[in-house]
């Protein structure tokens, strides 16, 4: 259940119908999801997190779409983002993830867990070659 109710008209907001439209324009769709909606209860708010999803996830940069996406699925499962794992999951898939990636991710991100409740519960020392700092 959400903290708020979403906006009943917010394309009345004309800053928020900018978002809106440039959502549209760089995705190609005419669908806004509810995160988009639900944020736009806060023009500022959404103004700024779509500046930056668009920066990160919707500008060419060395990682390809996929990756990134794959990338987004595993820090929502992290984060326990139910929301975020089944958008992102749904916009890997349509960059050409298939079940075996999906499979193989889920493998890495289940062993990245395991190893990582291991290696804190231990407080194994970090190796020196490791620390660039």
């Amino acid at each position: 259940m959400s903290t708020i109710a979403p906006p009943a008209n917010p394309e009345a907001d004309p800053r928020v119908k900018a978002v809106f439209d440039d959502i549209r324009a760089t995705r190609q769709t005419d669908f806004i999801n509810n995160l988009w909606r639900y944020l736009a209860f806060d023009a500022t708010l959404l103004e700024a997190t779509w500046a930056e999803v668009k920066r990160v996830m919707a500008t060419p940069s060395s990682l390809d779409p996929l990756t990134k996406e794959m990338v987004y699925i595993t820090a929502s499962i992290v984060n326990g983002c139910s929301y975020c794992v089944h958008s992102h999951t749904a916009s890997a898939t349509a960059k050409g993830m298939t079940h075996e990636q999906h499979a193989e991710l889920l493998s890495i991100v289940m062993l990245a867990s395991k190893t990582n409740q291991l290696a804190t519960g231990l407080q194994v020392p970090l190796d020196p070659v490791f620390d660039r700092g």
